[in-house]
Order: structure tokens, then sequence, then C-alpha cells
């Protein structure tokens, strides 16, 4: 008992000291709801994580390279995997990490005024088929990457 009260109280000192000095780390909950407050309250620079898109087969062949996924750029191009949408394609708009959605060119919807409307999307339903692999950070991600032999 008395080494179960020491564990927790270690437990909450190092949590404690983690909340002082602002770091940002996943929790290991399984509780979904834990999760949505963990994604929903997290800070600009850990969003960034969160916008990872699929590289597809062909790019990763091309590029050789075994990396899954990168972060998306305004530029890339993109094909939806999943939804209404799927299949098609388009250049990527806008990224917004605060609602954390990727607005893609030409796929939109009609508002009832009659007007286009860029439809929002999840990063996890595109995947990048062509982009700018040669910009500073995007290489120096890849080169951190184990290539295709």
């Amino acid at each position: 008992m008395i080494a179960n009260v020491q564990q927790k109280s270690g437990r909450l000192q190092a949590h404690a000291v983690m909340q002082q000095c602002n770091v940002m780390f996943m929790i290991s909950s399984i509780q979904p709801r834990k999760q949505r407050k963990f994604r929903a309250q997290a800070p600009l620079h850990s969003r960034r994580k969160f916008m990872h898109v699929h590289v597809s087969k062909e790019l990763r062949k091309k590029l050789g390279i075994k990396r899954r996924a990168v972060l998306l750029h305004k530029g890339d191009k993109v094909r939806l995997r999943k939804g209404d949408h799927s299949g098609k394609s388009g250049n990527v708009m806008e990224v917004d990490y605060v609602n954390l959605k990727v607005y893609v060119e030409g796929i939109s919807t009609k508002k009832a005024r009659g007007t286009e409307k860029l439809l929002a999307l999840q990063p996890a339903n595109l995947e990048i088929i062509e982009g700018d692999f040669a910009l500073k950070d995007r290489a120096k991600a890849l080169s951190r990457t184990v290539k295709m032999s």
C-alpha cells in the first residue's frame, strides 16, 4: 500500500513537472473522450503532426523512400481516398491547422444560393500524388528516413 502511494505520488510529481515545462505529450489513454480532448486542446506546434498525409505508392517508388506519410504543403497535388468525392484530385489551396482541415481545388459543394464552396477535408482521407520534395524542410525530413533498396 505504501509503495502504491509512493508510485502514485511519483506520477503526480512527474505530471506536475511536465505541466510546468509546457511539454505536450501524447496521452496513453484509450478512452475516446480523452483522445478527443487531447486533439482539441493541442497547441499549434503539435497540430502539425496531425496534418501528415499518406504518400501514394507510385510517388514513394519514384522518390525511393519508405516513409509512408509527410507533412502536407500548399500546392501539393492530392487525391481523395474516401468519401463521396473519392478518386478526385486537385491542388491544395489551404491547410488549416486550427480546424485540422484541408481545402482542395476542384472539390467543392454547391450552396443554397448557387455559389460554390470548397469542402473541408480531413488529412486522413487524402494521399499526395505530386509535390515539391526539393524544399528545404521536406528534403531534410526525407533524408532522415530509410531509403528503399
